[in-house]
Order: structure tokens, then C-alpha cells, then sequence
């Protein structure tokens, strides 16, 4: 329901502001949209007293035959450019061309955009492209530069980037997506005023996805670890969403349990990534007349952070724990 609020929320900044034009740069949806919810988004953009909406379909909610894009009547507003091929739509009343292209496949190598040039139908004129990478249309900065057109919108990339300053700009998503989806998230808004482009992000995401690193001390047991947790998260956020990796090094006979971390109800994965503090002289000394005390010996002059150093852990966390009767 977030992603609703938040498209919701876009429209509104485009009613205020009287906006002329909402560019969607494709996956509108993360996949196939169902009938009712194009109904709704048709509802949503019906509303706008003055913005006309020009959009096309990407890699995710691209053209499949039984696609309800293909047949859908859309309000009067609303200009749909869904051909495979580059089309575009004029708006003479304000001087503007959009051209675009839709996927009709979930891959497209080919690259379609090099040789998209306009036509030069109006004073200013826009692309609406989708892709990037080696399996959705690559693009280059600059043959798209190169092509001539005002502004590039671009969709594809989660994440908001400026490919060229003012001129071709990735919006990504409203919303973070997944757990990877980390950084702000917003939209573009431009302007275009006597041939002078101006284009910014504006973030707006009601949460943020955070990767965060929780550094553990050896002294510290399961509470005081949910403890430290639960502090950081308050204090990057409790409305964001975090992926969270525990750090640094616990006592041996201490097994953190990451299933109870989770004071807030926020956190998608808790990774532990904590090693065992062993006092390897204490160990070497106490087992020095078998196996686990003599590959000590073989490897605890191995420098911190290489391969012989990691090859200590490992090798006597698997020594103790067969010690131990433990699989």
C-alpha cells in the first residue's frame, strides 16, 4: 500500500505544481498489471485538472500478447506510447514532442536508442528510454547526448543518477523495492524554459532500505546485542527497512540468536558475521600434546586479515567443535 501512497503522493505534487507533463520511463509496475489496478492508476491520473501523462512499458510490465496495456482505453490525459518501435506523441500547445519505445520482451540487447533521433516536430523534444545494461538495451552517454534531444528520461535503475547533468537523468523508483534498493528514492522534477533545462531529484520515499553494520564485543551476550541493535535502528529511523550484519568478535562459547533481534518489526535479514574471540595461546598451551595445539602452532604467526589468518579460525572452530562431539 506504501507504493500506492507514495504514486499518490507524486500525483499531488503534480496537481499543485500544475505540472504540463508526468513522464513514466517504463515498469510503471514490477510486473504484469492486472485490469483493476490499470483502472485505478487510470482513476489516479483522470484527476489531474492540467498534466498530461506519457508512459511506456519496460522490461518488467513489458507488451505480452495477453498484456491489459494493449486494449486498455485510457482517459483522455494519458498517452501510452506501446510499439516496439519509436514512437512519439506532440503536444503543440506547449511546444513538446515525447518519443519512446516500449519492450514487447523481458530482454532487448539490441541497441535501439543510438540511432533514435528526433524529428524535430516541436521546440522541445523529450525521450522517454529504458535500459542501460547489456541485457536492456545498452546505452552510451554520449551517442544519447549526441542524439539531440532536450531532456533523456530514464527508467530501469532503482536508484536516482544523473547520467548527464540537467539532460539525461535516472529517476528510479518512488519507493525502495527490495532489501538492495538502498539510498534515497524520489522523482525527477525539470523544467524547460527558453531552451534552458534544469532537472532535480526529489526525495519522497516514505522509507528508506539501510544495510547496517552492528559492531559486537566480546563481552557482549544475546540482550545486549538485540540492545545495540535496536539503539541503531532508532537511530537511523524506525520507519526504515534494514538488512543488518553483525561485526567484530563474541565470546567462543556465546551463539547469537538473530531470530530475536527484531524489536521494531523492521528488519528484513540479520546476517552474523561475528568471529569467536579465541585466545589461541591459552588453547595452544592447553592442547599443546595433540592436533588443535600443534595447528595453532603452524599458523599463528599468519598476519591478520590473510588467507593463513582466516584459515586459523576456521581450522580450530572445526577442531573444537569435532573436540566437542559437536557435526
Amino acid at each position: 500500500m506504501e507504493l500506492w501512497d507514495s504514486f499518490e503522493q507524486a500525483l499531488k505534487v503534480c496537481e499543485k505544481e500544475q505540472v504540463d507533463l508526468l513522464l513514466i520511463a517504463g515498469d510503471l509496475f514490477h510486473r504484469q498489471p492486472l485490469l483493476r489496478e490499470l483502472k485505478d492508476v487510470d482513476y489516479l491520473f483522470q484527476n489531474l485538472s492540467r498534466t498530461r501523462v506519457v508512459f511506456i512499458a519496460g522490461n518488467h510490465d513489458y507488451l505480452k500478447p495477453s498484456s491489459y496495456y494493449i486494449e486498455f482505453p485510457w482517459s483522455k490525459n494519458v498517452y501510452p506510447l506501446l510499439s516496439p518501435g519509436l514512437g512519439c506523441v506532440e503536444f503543440p500547445e506547449i511546444g513538446v514532442c515525447v518519443y519512446g519505445l516500449s519492450y514487447d520482451k523481458r530482454e532487448i540487447t539490441e541497441r535501439l536508442y543510438d540511432d533514435a533521433f528526433p524529428e524535430g516536430r516541436q521546440s522541445i523534444e523529450i525521450l522517454l528510454a529504458h535500459g542501460g545494461d547489456e541485457k536492456h538495451i545498452p546505452v552510451n552517454k554520449e551517442k544519447l547526448l549526441a542524439l539531440g534531444y532536450d531532456y533523456i528520461a530514464l527508467g530501469h535503475i532503482h536508484r536516482p543518477a544523473k547520467i548527464a547533468e540537467d539532460r539525461i537523468c535516472y529517476s528510479g523508483s518512488l519507493e525502495p523495492t527490495d532489501k538492495n534498493d538502498t539510498g534515497r528514492h524520489g522523482y525527477i522534477l525539470g523544467t524547460i524554459d527558453k531552451g534552458k533545462v534544469k532537472a532535480s531529484f526529489v526525495p519522497s520515499a516514505l522509507r528508506e532500505c539501510i544495510h547496517m553494520n552492528v559492531a559486537v564485543e566480546k563481552d557482549m551476550a544475546n540482550l545486549a546485542v538485540k540492545k545495540r541493535v535496536a539503539d541503531m535502528v532508532e537511530a537511523h529511523g524506525i520507519q526504515n527497512i534494514y538488512k543488518v550484519t553483525l561485526t567484530g568478535f563474541r565470546q567462543p562459547e556465546v551463539l547469537i540468536n538473530t531470530e530475536n533481534m527484531d524489536q521494531y518489526g523492521n528488519i528484513l535479514e540479520i546476517v552474523d558475521a561475528t568471529e569467536p574471540a579465541y585466545d589461541f595461546e591459552k588453547l595452544k598451551k592447553q592442547n599443546a600434546d595433540n592436533l588443535l595445539g600443534k595447528y595453532i602452532e603452524h599458523f599463528e604467526d599468519s598476519p591478520e586479515g590473510s588467507i593463513g589468518y582466516e584459515a586459523l579460525f576456521e581450522g580450530v572452530r572445526a577442531l573444537l567443535a569435532t573436540k566437542r562431539g559437536r557435526p
